[in-house]
Order: C-alpha cells, then sequence, then structure tokens
C-alpha cells in the first residue's frame, strides 16, 4: 500500500485563514554546497551543517501559534542524478536528521514524494523514524524527499484515476474534473496549504516546489545560505510575512 494514502478530506484553501495566521510552513533547504565552498570545507560537511540547522528551525517553529505543518525540501527528483558518493553523504544527513526529530517525539513526520526510489537501506530507515513517531500528537514535519511538483501533480492524477476506476465513476469523472479531486490525492492530502515558503540561499525561483499547493503562497527569499540561516534571519521572515495582506487573487 501506498504510505502517502491516507483517507482523509483535503483541508486546502476551501476557508483560507486570516493575514497573518500561519498554520503551514515550508522551508527550501537551499545553499548547502554554497555554504561549503565559501569556508573550504567538503560537500559532506556542508550537508551536515545544514541538517543541523533543522533542528534549530523545528525549536523556532515550537513558538508560533498555530502551526500545523514544517514542510523541509532536503532532495528533490533531479537531486537524485548527483554522482552517488554525494548523493549518499546527503541521504545519511536527510537520514540521521530524521532520526533527530524523530528523538523529540515533538513532531509528527510525514514524507512527500517517493522515497522509495532511494536505495532500500535508506528508504527503510526513513520509514523507521517516521514510525517512531506515530504516536505524537503535535504539529507535523514533512520531508519532501525524491520530490518534484510536476510528479506530484502526474501521482496525483493517477492515484485518483485508480480511484475512481475502482469506484467505477471513471466515466463520470471523465466529464467533469473537479480540482479538488486532484488536490484529495496530492502527497499533502489533509493538510493546509503552505501559507509561507522560505527559499534561502538568494536564488529567486521556484524549481517547481509545490505548484499546486502554493498558488496563494507567500514566498520570502533569504539571502544566506541555509547552513548559515539564524534565528534572526527566521524572525525577519515571520515579521515580513505578518505584514502582508493576502487577498487570494480576489
Amino acid at each position: 500500500m501506498d504510505p502517502l494514502i491516507e483517507t482523509q478530506p483535503t483541508a486546502a484553501s476551501d476557508y483560507p485563514p486570516e493575514s497573518g495566521v500561519l498554520r503551514h510552513l515550508a522551508v527550501i533547504l537551499d545553499g548547502n554546497r554554497r555554504w561549503a565552498r565559501s569556508h573550504g570545507r567538503s560537500t559532506s560537511k556542508g550537508y551536515q551543517h545544514g541538517g543541523d540547522r533543522v533542528l534549530d528551525l523545528l525549536t523556532w517553529c515550537r513558538d508560533i501559534a498555530d502551526l500545523e505543518v514544517v514542510t523541509l525540501w532536503p532532495l528533490s527528483t533531479e537531486n537524485l542524478r548527483r554522482p552517488d558518493t554525494e548523493l549518499d553523504d546527503l541521504l545519511r544527513v536527510i537520514v540521521s536528521t530524521a532520526q533527530a526529530i524523530a528523538a523529540t517525539q515533538r513532531w509528527r513526520i510525514r514524507y512527500l514524494g517517493v522515497p522509495e526510489r532511494l536505495p532500500a537501506r535508506w528508504t527503510e530507515a526513513l520509514f523507521r523514524a517516521a514510525d517512531d513517531t506515530e504516536q505524537v500528537v503535535g504539529p507535523t514535519a514533512n520531508i519532501a524527499v525524491a520530490y518534484g511538483g510536476h510528479d506530484e501533480i502526474a501521482r496525483s492524477v493517477q492515484r485518483m484515476l485508480v480511484a475512481h476506476r475502482a469506484a467505477g465513476s471513471l466515466d463520470d469523472l471523465i466529464q467533469h474534473v473537479d480540482p479538488a479531486d486532484i488536490a484529495r490525492h496530492l502527497d499533502t492530502m489533509g493538510q493546509p496549504d503552505p501559507d509561507l515558503v522560505i527559499r534561502t540561499s538568494g536564488e529567486q525561483r521556484l524549481s517547481g516546489f509545490m505548484p499546486w499547493q502554493t498558488a496563494y503562497t507567500e514566498y520570502y527569499f533569504c539571502p544566506v545560505t541555509w547552513p548559515d540561516f539564524q534565528h534572526a534571519d527566521f524572525l525577519r521572515a515571520l515579521s515580513w510575512y505578518r505584514q502582508r495582506v493576502r487577498t487570494y487573487g480576489q
């Protein structure tokens, strides 16, 4: 059974929160390799410093009153084409970070993307960490692993078609495709859409991150690399977000 599929209703933006309310924060953890080059360190050290910063971020997030979900994106589908040694270094940090998050027993871990595309030893370790948080009552930490936005939408459509075929309603679907049907089968099903996405390292592009869910999301582009991301940078992003007036296209 696909571990990402849950029979929950979507909680997307049928009822948008008021401006300033932050239920779902997403962070594109960019700049680990750039940090390593600028500090004369190995790429693996850059990844490790980035992994250590994740625990700091989650600690800071505990002070956000309405927060339900934090999504972290450390590994895209394109990253899977990196050299094997570098990819192993990154996966080792992702797994150790997931295990450290699980050890806090403050976050319920979920994975976006297709972790099954990774070598089995990494996939198994990731899902063991998630299993260790099944009983946690608290916010969710999504870790996007082997994740790409176009890939997610394609998999959502596939799930939708399979579900309608099983229900005998495929002909009805062909006549009327509702966007809510697709949203109901995304990796984030049952979660609110991101209110704020922070991308570090100064890059001002989305790189295929959650194209469906971020239609009305606020994006904050931070110039510092992820390993150098400090509490002051975090507070600056939150202050900027809380001054935004969100209209959701209206």
